[in-house]
C-alpha cells in the first residue's frame, strides 16, 4: 500500500522524492474502514471511572429539629458504594450506595436502640438503606444535581441531592501514604426527605418530619 516514489513535474522547481500512496480496490476499502474506525473512536465519550467510597472518610449525617428546642444529628457508620463519574460527561454519572441501617450512631446509646426498633428503622427486618441514581445534571462548573431513588423499609421515593465536586485528581496524601495513591474524587452533597413517607415518622411533626442530609465523601478510582 505504501511505496517509495519520486515525482519530476514541470510544476515543481526540482525533483522531489517521498512516500506516496498507491491504491488498488482492496487498499481503498481497507483505508476507508480504518478512517471510519478512527473517527468512531475519536467521537466516542470517555469511559467513566468507577470511584469507590472510602469508608473511613465517608460521612452520611442526618439532622432533625428536636421539638423546636435544638437541632440534633446522627450518622451511619457502615456505608459502601460506587460512583461512575466522568467530568467530561456529567450526565452519565451513576451512583449506587448502600447503608447498613443498624450502624446508626447519634452518640446516645438509648436513642440508637430506639431508632433501630420497629418505631423507626426496624433494622432486623430492613437491614439496608439504598440510594440509586436515575439521572444527573450539571448546574455549575463544580456543581450537579443527582436525581435518584431512596429506599427505606422497602419504601422507595425519589430524592434529589445537590452535589459539589470538592476535589478531582491525585490525593494530596498519595505521595506519603500508599492507601491514598491513585485518582480521587471528593464531594459534598445535601438533600432532604420527609421521614413519615418512609415509615419512620414517629413523633412527627413535634420532632421534625423533614430530615436534612449532609454527605461528605472521598472516593478512589477502582477501589482497593
Amino acid at each position: 500500500m505504501f511505496t517509495e516514489s519520486c515525482i519530476d513535474a514541470s510544476a515543481l522547481p526540482e525533483k522531489s522524492c517521498g512516500v506516496f500512496f498507491k491504491f488498488d480496490g482492496n487498499d481503498m476499502r481497507a483505508l476507508t474502514t480504518s478512517i471510519l474506525a478512527v473517527s468512531l473512536l475519536a467521537s466516542a465519550p470517555a469511559f467513566a471511572d468507577t470511584f469507590h467510597l472510602e469508608p473511613d472518610h465517608t460521612d452520611i449525617r442526618f439532622f432533625w429539629d428536636h421539638a423546636g428546642v435544638s437541632e440534633q444529628s446522627g450518622r451511619w457508620d457502615s456505608v459502601k458504594g460506587t460512583v461512575d463519574f466522568d467530568k467530561d460527561d456529567v450526565a452519565a454519572t451513576k451512583v449506587d450506595v448502600t447503608i447498613q441501617a443498624a450502624s446508626v450512631n447519634t452518640g446516645v446509646e438509648g436513642l440508637d436502640k430506639h431508632l433501630s426498633n420497629s418505631d423507626f428503622f426496624e433494622v432486623e427486618t430492613y437491614p439496608e438503606i439504598k440510594f440509586v441514581s436515575t439521572g444527573a445534571t450539571q448546574i455549575s462548573a463544580a456543581g450537579m444535581k443527582i436525581e435518584g431513588n431512596l429506599t427505606i423499609k422497602d419504601v422507595t421515593k425519589p430524592m434529589t441531592l445537590d452535589v459539589q465536586l470538592v476535589h478531582e485528581g491525585k490525593h494530596p496524601l498519595g505521595a506519603f501514604i500508599p492507601h491514598y495513591e491513585g485518582e480521587w474524587v471528593g464531594i459534598r452533597a445535601e438533600g432532604s426527605i420527609l421521614r413519615s413517607e418512609f415509615g419512620v415518622g414517629k413523633f412527627a411533626p413535634l420532632t421534625s418530619d423533614k430530615i436534612r442530609l449532609v454527605i461528605n465523601s472521598e472516593m478512589r478510582a477502582g477501589g482497593w
